[in-house]
Formats: structure tokens, C-alpha cells, sequence
């Protein structure tokens, strides 16, 4: 079984810039696209972006769009998240979460979640 460890997360100002981590453990990593998710309080947790198993297809959320970017290193058992130009909506807790099959905007198709970290962007 893959377990997923996020790591990253802080507080940064409006403007700023942020790169996630995702360590995820086990030889199956390069089976699963990866997700990245978040939840802000008193919300729903919503999709952030996605990356195929390969690494070469991304897809984002439209409000992130331009700002954030995926990468991966199969090699390591790594997924990133890049984000750049943050603003205070983007204040939320990060998840990185795996899955074989399924609608990637879906949170219940993925089978692998992190515990998630937390970041916060002061205007």
C-alpha cells in the first residue's frame, strides 16, 4: 500500500510563492495519477490539479490555472505542487491523493490520501 506525506505548507504573503511536497512511500507510486486537493474551513474540499501516471498530462482547476503547476519524479516517489502568485483564497489545507481510476475532479475516486498541510496567505 502507498502512503503519501505532504510537507511545505506555511505562511506566506499575497503575491508570494510556495512549492508542496508529496513523499509517497511504496514501489506502485508510478501506477497512480496524483491529485492535489484543499480545504478551507467551513468548505468542501475541492480539486486543485492533477498529473498522469507518466507525468506528461496536467490538469488544473480554473482558479488556479496559470498559477499553480504539477510536476512528479517517479524516480523519488514525488509529487509537487508549485504555487505561485498566491492570494488569501488560496488559504486552505493542501492534500496530495492518489487514484488508478476514476473522474480526477472526483475526491471519492481516489484511493490514496496525505493528511494534508496547511497553508495560509496574509493579504
Amino acid at each position: 500500500q502507498v502512503q503519501l506525506v505532504e510537507s511545505g505548507g506555511g505562511l506566506v504573503q499575497t503575491g508570494g510563492s510556495l512549492r508542496l511536497s508529496c513523499a509517497a512511500s511504496g514501489r506502485t507510486f508510478s501506477n497512480y495519477a496524483m491529485g492535489w486537493f484543499r480545504q478551507a474551513p467551513g468548505k468542501e474540499r475541492e480539486f486543485v490539479g492533477r498529473i498522469s501516471r507518466s507525468g506528461v498530462g496536467t490538469n488544473y482547476a480554473d482558479s488556479v490555472n496559470g498559477r499553480f503547476t504539477i510536476s512528479r519524479d517517479n524516480t523519488k516517489n514525488m509529487v509537487y505542487l508549485q504555487m505561485n502568485n498566491l492570494k488569501p483564497e488560496d488559504t486552505a489545507v493542501y492534500y496530495c491523493a492518489g487514484q488508478r481510476i476514476g473522474a480526477y475532479t472526483n475526491t471519492g475516486t481516489y484511493e490514496l490520501w496525505g493528511q494534508g498541510t496547511q497553508v495560509t496567505v496574509s493579504s
